[in-house]
């Protein structure tokens, strides 16, 4: 397999859809709206973290209110939970330019000549040589002074490639502990949450601008709960960027282009997966971001150990290799992440339980609560 996957999901709907004809269409982006009291945005995670609440989607007509702690009884002896162990960067940055203005710079991922790609606030100030003094958070010890110039816009992304100024051969990682911020999404406004607590407690590999947020759930007792009831777990990763929180626009979403994001899936964990399906045990990816990285492996029909990007982009009509079943949060209207989990489901049954969640006070995005869909309650 190519180190980048360009492959594009399949779809049994007519190829000429007008989704402007059809706004109820799974193919029309206003079919993914919703509307969301504010209250239901959860600004703070719950502690401990397993007490959160699980909507069980049992089958293609029923489902069960739970709580996210009551997982190992939901689930069967040899399934296998596989989950993103990749770990949120200190990404947000705040400095001015050489002319004194106030900016800020998220970044999202570093090339292979130490270049990093960032999203930019305000766009305007960051033109082509534009320099960029970084302020500290932490100043003690005193940090080494960070700057950056601007190289080139990224249209894929609207963001800048920025080159630090950096010693020969030193990473920008250590700076980041004195310089930058873990960033929490901009709908959490009012959140007194420690950093750590936007990590999953499994949290490995550095290098996300955003939490694998369906991980959030787990603790350490939780996963002992799992090993005792036979349910294996297996951990993968795919560094979250812009191409999972980046917001559809096109009316036809087909015509939304996902940007790649980096991911590896090691020969030891596809032995697992193929040696779980052989044994009868079912494939359950913790998140969407799991999700990707497995059906991203996959794109030549079958599973591969893999190191590299993938683009795929995932809505109904979508055929599925890899995964049976999800763990997932509660998504944002017209995301791209409400279209893969109706690809799974469907998304007339995903916006009627959002409905219901809604009217239960469920707690919605990345603090919020969790689904459990189950192999039984696929389309």
């Amino acid at each position: 397999m190519s180190a980048t996957s360009h492959f594009q999901p399949q779809t049994s709907l007519p190829a000429n859809l007008d989704p402007q004809a059809e706004p109820n269409s799974d193919l029309s982006l206003r079919a993914y709206d919703y509307n969301l009291p504010p209250e239901c945005i959860a600004q703070n995670p719950v502690v401990p973290r397993d007490t959160s609440r699980l909507l069980v989607v049992s089958t293609t007509t029923t489902h069960q209110h739970c709580v996210f702690r009551d997982l190992p009884e939901r689930l069967q002896a040899s399934d296998l939970l596989v989950l993103n162990d990749s770990r949120v960067l200190a990404a947000r940055l705040y400095g001015q330019t050489d002319t004194g203005a106030r900016v800020e710079v998220l970044l999202l991922e570093e090339n292979n000549q130490g270049q990093w790609l960032a999203l930019v606030k305000p766009g305007k100030r960051f033109k082509q040589g534009v320099e960029v003094e970084f302020e500290p958070m932490d100043v003690s010890p005193q940090p080494e002074r960070l700057r950056a110039r601007v190289l080139e816009r990224d249209e894929a992304t609207s963001g800048r490639w920025l080159e630090f100024n950096l010693p020969t051969g030193r990473s920008l990682l250590p700076y980041l502990e004195f310089y930058g911020q873990v960033p929490l999404p901009p709908y959490v406004t009012g959140s007194e949450a420690a950093p750590e607590q936007y990590q999953t407690v499994y949290a490995q590999r550095l290098g996300s601008a955003a939490a694998p947020t369906a991980g959030l759930h787990f603790t350490p007792e939780l996963f002992d709960r799992l090993q005792a009831a036979g349910i294996q777990t297996a951990f993968i990763t795919l560094h979250v960027g812009v191409g999972t929180f980046r917001p559809v626009e096109a009316e036809d979403i087909r015509t939304h282009q996902m940007h790649g994001e980096w991911l590896e899936i090691k020969p030891e964990v596809v032995d697992l997966i193929q040696q779980t399906k052989a044994n009868g045990g079912r494939i359950i990816a913790v998140g969407t971001t799991s999700t990707r990285a497995l059906e991203g492996a996959a794109q030549t029909g079958i599973l591969q150990p893999y190191c590299g990007k993938t683009n795929l982009y995932i809505y109904p009509g979508y055929q599925w290799r890899v995964v049976e079943g999800l763990i997932t949060n509660f998504h944002l209207p017209k995301s791209s992440l409400m279209m893969l989990v109706s690809a799974l489901m469907g998304r007339q049954r995903l916006l009627q339980l959002y409905e219901e969640a809604i009217a239960h006070e469920y707690r919605f995005y990345s603090f919020g609560d969790a689904m459990l869909i189950l192999p039984e309650a696929r389309l």
